[in-house]
């Protein structure tokens, strides 16, 4: 009868109605059966494996609508700054050299999760001192944000960077006084150091597999892929999914950080369009940038920020440009997305879906807006009317709260505003934009609860939600941004078995505890691919 039971539990559906039942039944890669113990029991065999949750939550696999995969993963395969634990520009200096150390002369040494802010120094590190690690590798740091680096002289000879090379629309090479590059560069400065700094197919492999055990284990059983190397990284990815090494599917959006627009009229010329693939792999939206960082911050507003009177952050297109990119993949029947995060940003891509809408209009094109930062109520009033899916971070809240406080002042009543995008009947799937912020959902729902940063410090408190709307956030609204809430996002017969065990009852849990569940069991397809027994894990 069934294949998989989970009985005695507190099953968060995430249905229409918010049930919350006691038990499941599983029976091959779906669900068959929701209700109470009594009920599911009927559907237990001899060769049925019994799970007694003992009251815990059995929610929906949680869902990511916007993360970095192999970004993250290949991450893990030089000098990680976060994972390490490095607060001095002395210790990530020994890194690298102990990195050289080990890497054939010519190839590059790497390193990521770099915050300025986190450092003793508060500075980045000099051209100098990157050089002074070796000079027989290019070597490149990457800023949390992955919108900002820093590198040595070797790097910027490979990327043809020198004192009379132009700054490009959109970013900046960083130059001294007497115009000597410093080796920091901005946005698509950086961007283009960035794909010059790629890995090899096989590293791009090691780096997904590495990501999908992490993922599996944080219960993610859903990504949507938000770009990284280009070409070469988007069919890495597929290959993985093919092999096996990828458990987690993918909803793969048709980006790259450099040159964004080439690859995505690549794709149009080639025939792709949003859906095409299966439940493991599909294609999803053609995505470009808008503007820089929140947290640098770069974003383009309407205002100066507070903490920089002078600036109002980084436009990548005009309006016209922008139209045209993003116009023509919605006439051939993309989904289309940007990376918008300042509210300038935004209002200019919400135009530019009025506009490709009125020359080509559709029903349910769910358009959507990565990030979507700083949506103050007008832009909202636009989203609701339109049918527009923001994909907000509320982790970034927990992470980089602080940082927004000081750089756009009362304008975080208006930062990833989940209360007001409920209000107005926006659905906005949550995600991570990992690696910039930690992949866990459970953080991300704990941050879109209680609205503060890691240092205790309110951060638009008027746009807490409740705990169920924060998982519905990361799971049937996450599953919709990819027209696929048919299929998975809520435990209901007839669905994806891709289900996720916590160690305790979530929404009996404190609120400011929430970040201090773990996932127990992840499922995906019907078999359970993690499983965490004490502080032992276990990989399936």
């Amino acid at each position: 009868m069934a294949e998989t039971v989970f009985l005695n539990g507190h099953v968060v559906t995430v249905d229409a109605n918010n049930r919350i039942a006691e038990a499941v039944a599983v029976r091959e890669n779906r669900i068959v059966a929701v209700g109470t113990t009594e009920e599911i029991k009927r559907w237990i065999t001899p060769q049925t494996n019994v799970i007694d949750l003992q009251g815990k939550s059995l929610l929906p696999g949680f869902i990511d609508a916007h993360l970095h995969m192999t970004i993250y993963g290949t991450n893990k395969l030089g000098v990680d700054c976060k994972a390490r634990g490095i607060r001095s520009i002395d210790e990530l200096l020994a890194a690298l050299k102990e990195q050289a150390q080990k890497t054939l002369a010519g190839e590059w040494v790497r390193a990521c999760g770099f915050d300025e802010n986190g450092m003793a120094e508060r500075r980045y590190p000099t051209l100098a001192e990157l050089n002074d690690v070796s000079t027989d590798h290019p070597i490149f740091v990457m800023r949390t944000c992955a919108h900002h680096s820093v590198v040595n002289s070797r790097a910027l000879a490979l990327a043809g960077y020198d004192r009379h090379t132009p700054d490009p629309q959109g970013g900046r090479i960083d130059r001294d006084e007497h115009g000597n590059l410093t080796g920091f560069l901005v946005e698509t400065a950086h961007m283009k150091m960035f794909e010059q700094a790629a890995f090899s197919e096989a590293e791009y492999r090691e780096g997904l597999r590495l990501a999908s055990e992490d993922f599996v284990a944080a219960g993610i059983t859903s990504i949507h892929d938000a770009g990284g190397y280009g070409p070469e990284n988007f069919r890495a990815m597929q290959k993985a999914v093919l092999a096996g090494d990828v458990k987690v599917r993918i909803y793969a959006i048709v980006c790259s950080l450099n040159q964004s627009e080439e690859f995505v009229r690549r794709m149009i010329d080639a025939g792709m369009v949003t859906g095409t693939g299966d439940e493991r792999f599909r294609i999803g939206p053609a995505k470009v940038f808008t503007d820089g960082a929140s947290i640098a911050p770069t974003m383009a507003m309407r205002e100066p920020f507070t903490s920089r009177p002078d600036d109002c952050g980084i436009l990548y297109y005009e309006q016209d440009e922008l139209n045209t990119i993003l116009g023509e993949a919605h006439a051939k029947g993309f989904q289309i997305t940007a990376h918008a995060q300042g509210d300038r940003a935004i209002d200019m891509l919400l135009t530019c879906f009025e506009a490709a809408l009125v020359a080509h209009p559709r029903e349910n094109h769910r358009h959507r807006i990565e990030h979507a930062g700083v949506s103050s109520p007008d832009l909202l009033a636009r989203m609701a009317k339109l049918g527009v899916v923001p994909i907000p971070n509320p982790a970034f809240i927990y992470d980089h709260g602080d940082s927004y406080v000081r750089n756009i002042g009362e304008r975080v009543r208006h930062m990833f505003p989940a209360k007001d995008q409920f209000a107005c009947g926006i659905v906005a799937a949550g995600a991570s934009d990992s690696p910039v912020t930690d992949f866990n959902p459970l953080i991300g729902i704990h941050a879109a609860v209680n609205r503060q940063s890691k240092s205790g410090q309110s951060v638009g408190a008027n746009q807490r939600v409740s705990v169920p709307e924060a998982i519905r956030m990361f799971t049937w609204n996450g599953a919709y941004a990819s027209f696929e809430e048919g299929q998975k996002g809520s435990i209901e017969p007839g669905k994806l078995a891709d289900l996720v065990v916590l160690s305790g009852n979530i929404l009996a849990t404190p609120h400011d505890r929430i970040k201090e569940l773990k996932v127990e069991q992840t499922m995906i397809d019907g078999k359970l691919v993690y499983q965490r027994q004490d502080e032992e894990v276990i990989q399936a």
